[in-house]
């Protein structure tokens, strides 16, 4: 079905969500559902963030949830430099290597993650003074992992989280030493590397207006300079109450029209309450416990659990609004005992985040988001 105008749409998208929630008991189905990568084969790629152990297909259970309901992964660590690039010339290929046999065995698309980030580098780095070491480091790291894996990933993350919430470049160690243009040139560098290879810019927060202005701002620099830039990574680590739905459909439509794919990288949705008013996923930042920041710890109640469900169906009804813009839809982990916010930024809080419980059971969000294309046309 075509809308003609948003008021249709809304319309319609309130109709599917009223009658989806009020059919929650989908979750007692007997039949294996299709899975989400074959109900969402026609709109975009799902994917889903794995740990060490689940690359190694350990769990039996998880193994098949990763195979049955994703069409791309990402590595949560296993590719930050602080894993794959522990000495000056020393890598640790094993676990990317590994990443990389798994999609390939299962034709699942990989997301290389991350060439550059100041965060989680290797103490080497942290350690280095000099801007000539450091720019033999930077180069050298994107051009050994970029060229390894060309044409054996789908994509690269290359420059991750490198915006403050104003739009101005963090001051990184990158920054500091190799200068404003270092972005730049690390799309240079990897589109030489990887010319088989799309390239994306990763970060938190670019659908708010300011960050996102310097998101585009950064963009059309590289654009200027000849350099090749496929797409744009919103992460999308976002809580329950607080998603701005209006800011994400602006950025979707603008950095769309920049001529770039657009991606959610890290979806979650946290239940919790933050320390900060605001939706920001910095690692580096931590806060004391208390109860009143964990307050599930045995399970979050149905009501919590209803607007979980509705705000899981009001943002994959937006994805497919715009699935011509929208290539890949990715969440931060596999299941709810997997997920970083579990332990950040409070270390041992128990959230509640994804569609797969701590058993990798389906929840009924998941049948939710299972159903929508068939109720979006």
């Amino acid at each position: 079905m075509k809308y003609s105008n948003t008021i249709q749409f809304k319309m319609a998208i309130a109709i599917s969500i009223s009658f989806l929630l009020s059919n929650c008991t989908v979750s007692k189905r007997t039949n294996e559902p299709l899975g989400l990568k074959e109900s969402y084969k026609n709109s975009f790629l799902i994917g889903a963030a794995l740990n060490g152990a689940q690359i190694d297909e350990t769990d039996p259970i998880v193994a098949k949830t990763i195979t049955h309901e994703f069409s791309a992964i990402t590595p949560e660590n296993v590719m930050k430099a602080e894993i794959i690039h522990p000495g000056w010339d020393i890598y640790n290929f094993n676990y990317a290597d590994k990443l990389v046999a798994l999609g390939k065995k299962y034709q699942i698309a990989v997301n290389g993650h991350t060439l550059i980030w100041h965060s989680q580098l290797p103490e080497f780095a942290k350690r280095i003074n000099n801007s000539d070491s450091l720019r033999y480091y930077f180069e050298n790291h994107i051009k050994t992992l970029a060229s390894r894996y060309d044409g054996k990933i789908a994509s690269w993350d290359v420059v991750n989280e490198a915006l403050n919430e104003d739009g101005s470049l963090r001051n990184t160690i990158f920054l500091q030493k190799l200068g404003p243009n270092y972005i730049v040139e690390a799309f240079r560098l990897a589109q030489k590397a990887a010319p088989n290879t799309e390239l994306y810019y990763n970060d938190f927060n670019i659908e708010n207006p300011q960050k996102r202005a310097g998101a585009i701002d950064m963009i059309k620099k590289i654009q200027a300079a000849g350099v090749r830039i496929d797409g744009v990574g919103i992460q999308g680590h976002w809580q329950v109450n607080k998603v701005p739905f209006n800011n994400i459909e602006e950025s979707i439509i603008a950095f769309s029209k920049l001529g770039l794919k657009v991606m959610f990288t890290e979806l979650d949705i946290t239940v919790l309450p933050n320390p900060w008013d605001s939706n920001t996923a910095d690692v580096n930042m931590k806060a004391e416990n208390n109860a009143y920041f964990n307050p599930y710890t045995s399970g979050i109640p149905d009501s919590i659990q209803q607007i979980f469900t509705k705000t899981y169906i009001d943002l994959f009804a937006l994805f497919l609004k715009h699935k011509k813009e929208v290539t890949r839809v990715t969440f931060w982990g596999v299941n709810d005992h997997q997920s970083w916010l579990n332990d950040w930024p409070i270390k041992g809080r128990t959230n509640y985040p994804l569609l797969f419980d701590r058993n990798s059971k389906p929840k009924d969000t998941y049948y939710n988001i299972l159903d929508l294309p068939k109720q979006i046309q």
